[in-house]
């Protein structure tokens, strides 16, 4: 037996799930929301500065999103990038380009600075710090290799996570 606010529920639900699914992410999208699924980000204007900042390391930011299938978020910055990767703050690691096309993350930390595996978690810790701190940042979305990718142009959590990486690796 079906109670009266039934046909109402589902007038209302029904339209805003096929709006939903009519829009990117499709209808399990307005779900996602309530079981912490995907967030819809706005797309980065290509006017947009870190959208430029990108584009100076495309390159090696491709052959990154190439060889990852984990979440990223890109922190861009002047001739490079900060990715975290996977699902910050709870569960990720960090690579960044430099040097142009130079793709650095824990693994070659150990393997060229020696940095122990303290080291690398105090480093996880400090960063899913500065993360945190910065979790009302805007976010915007675009593809890097025909993948979806999140970035984050704040400048704040830039400084926060260079000053967190230059202070252990050097």
């Amino acid at each position: 037996m079906s109670s009266p606010a039934q046909p109402l529920l589902i007038m209302f639900i029904v339209p805003i799930l096929m709006a939903r699914h009519n829009h990117k992410g499709g209808a399990m999208g307005i779900l996602g929301k309530f079981f912490g699924g995907k967030h819809d980000y706005p797309s980065l204007d290509s006017s947009n500065p870190a959208a430029k900042q990108l584009e100076s390391v495309r390159p090696p930011l491709e052959k990154l999103a190439g060889e990852i299938n984990d979440p990223l978020e890109v922190v861009p910055a002047e001739d490079s990038v900060y990715v975290f990767v996977g699902k910050p703050p709870k569960k990720f690691g960090i690579a960044w380009i430099e040097d142009g096309d130079k793709i650095v993350n824990f693994k070659s930390l150990v393997e060229e600075k020696g940095l122990s595996p303290t080291s690398l978690e105090k480093l996880s810790e400090k960063l899913k710090k500065a993360y945190i701190a910065h979790q009302d940042k805007p976010r915007y979305v675009t593809r890097i290799n025909d993948r979806e990718v999140v970035v984050i142009p704040s400048t704040s959590l830039l400084n926060d996570v260079k000053s967190v990486v230059k202070q252990t690796v050097n």
